[in-house]
């Protein structure tokens, strides 16, 4: 068997409908040395110049969701392997912290550890980070299918998480991330924009992710494992402060400098063309 063999299909048709679209299925697929767990998107796809008798991808709501998941994965030919990193691709399905616990467990029950969580869906992507889960905010599969991405493009809306993000959790988002809360070691923030952290400071945090060296980074009390910004690399002092106040990394004429809040409003803020 093949590793990208599938479970047995299942079959639920629609009114009206001859037959359903793969489209429309909850899916597995092996990629990388990681388990794909494919969510059917949310909105109605199916089309109004649709033939009556053609493919139908008609929306499922969560029990029936629910259901084709637990079905897949006691059904049909299995072919994962134990203890394999399960990736959820949740699309612009909305998701909150019980649902995504729920398919945490059924997959726990297989022997599957669920990973990180793919969604084009603001409120699932803080459900998801609120679980403790990895995040992907994406507006499409781009992960699937990886293609060059401009410094300049335009950025999403902030994301904002009111939690503290914990050891080996890690958010990314194609915009500026703002957390009111703190991040503790071992966890990784990447932002194609600036990163706020109304707090604490202590894992990785990586703004202008798309290279854009303008991104900054800012924390309460800022005390990393590493940061980066666009390209550059920065690590903590051998010798941290005793006493912290806000400050604001961002990238100067020899590399990632940090001043502080104070400092850096008055310099930068008060003659933006510096």
């Amino acid at each position: 068997m093949t590793s990208d063999s599938l479970p047995t299909p299942i079959t639920q048709l629609s009114p009206n409908s001859g037959e359903v679209s793969p489209g429309s299925q909850v899916r597995f697929k092996s990629e990388g040395g990681r388990l794909l767990l494919l969510l059917p998107p949310a909105a109605d796809t199916h089309s109004a110049d649709s033939p009556a008798d053609g493919p139908a991808d008609w929306p499922l709501n969560w029990p029936e969701l629910w259901l084709q998941i637990k079905q897949r994965l006691n059904g049909g030919d299995r072919f994962w392997q134990p203890q394999t990193a399960v990736h959820l691709v949740a699309r612009d399905r909305l998701l909150d912290v019980r649902q995504l616990q729920a398919i945490e467990a059924a997959l726990a029950e297989q022997q599957l550890t669920l990973r990180r969580v793919y969604t084009s869906r603001r409120q699932t992507a803080v459900a998801a980070a609120t679980a403790g889960y990895s995040i992907e905010q994406q507006t499409s599969l781009a992960h699937l299918t990886p293609v060059a991405t401009e410094a300049e493009q335009a950025l999403e809306e902030p994301l904002y998480l009111q939690n503290t993000v914990r050891s080996g959790t890690e958010v990314r988002h194609p915009g500026t991330i703002v957390v009111l809360g703190d991040t503790n070691p071992g966890s990784r923030l990447v932002a194609a924009g600036d990163i706020f952290v109304w707090g604490r400071l202590r894992g990785v945090a990586h703004a202008g992710s798309a290279g854009n060296p303008h991104c900054r980074i800012m924390a309460l009390h800022l005390e990393p494992t590493q940061l980066r910004i666009a390209d550059k690399v920065a690590l903590p002092p051998a010798n941290p402060p005793v006493r912290y106040q806000p400050e604001v990394a961002y990238i100067g004429a020899s590399g990632i400098h940090i001043a502080t809040a104070a400092d850096f409003a008055r310099t930068y803020l008060s003659h933006p063309s510096r």
